[in-house]
């Protein structure tokens, strides 16, 4: 659960875009979605004490 400590995967993009120059204003959309899951998440954790199931069940298929 590591979207609790601001470590999480969605915490990372929304960094990149914050950071990154000339990124914001085109990946906004992406910025608000991720914002979205993290909340949606973080009540998911509060609610069932576990990940949400598309985090704590993904694998790598590459």
């Amino acid at each position: 659960m590591v979207v609790r400590n601001d470590l999480d995967r969605y915490r990372l993009v929304m960094d990149v875009i914050d950071r990154v120059p000339g990124v914001a204003v085109p990946a906004a959309p992406v910025r608000q979605a991720m914002e979205h899951t993290r909340l949606r998440h973080h009540a998911w954790i509060r609610e069932h004490g576990t990940d949400l199931p598309e985090v704590a069940d993904w694998t790598w298929t590459g």
